[in-house]
């Protein structure tokens, strides 16, 4: 089992749950955050962590996030791994809790 980095993440990338992954396992992009499948070892200390609910527990992984699974893994293999906490997106207030954003995942 793993923790999936959601649809919320995208243009927000609040980086609060880097800070307690005690396996560093979260791969940064430009405007999103990925969990690597193979290195979680699904302690569940980031979920909480995250400001914008954009983590979930594999099983809990919303129908219409499904996708989110794929990227995840597809994108820890070639995104920078990222272990300590950085100052979110300047407009992530703004966009925390907008639905649709897949169309802005900048690769």
């Amino acid at each position: 089992m793993t923790f999936i980095v959601g649809e919320n993440c995208i243009k927000c990338k609040y980086t609060d749950c880097v800070e307690v992954c005690p396996v560093d396992c979260f791969y940064e992009g430009p405007n999103f955050l990925v969990i690597h499948p193979d290195e979680c070892i699904d302690c569940a200390l980031c979920e909480p962590e995250c400001p914008a609910g954009a983590i979930f527990s594999e099983d809990e992984l919303p129908d219409d996030q499904q996708v989110y699974l794929e990227l995840n893994t597809e994108l820890a293999q070639v995104w920078p791994n990222i272990t300590e906490r950085k100052e979110p997106s300047v407009d992530a207030e703004e966009w925390d809790g907008v639905t649709g954003k897949l169309q802005y995942l900048e690769r």
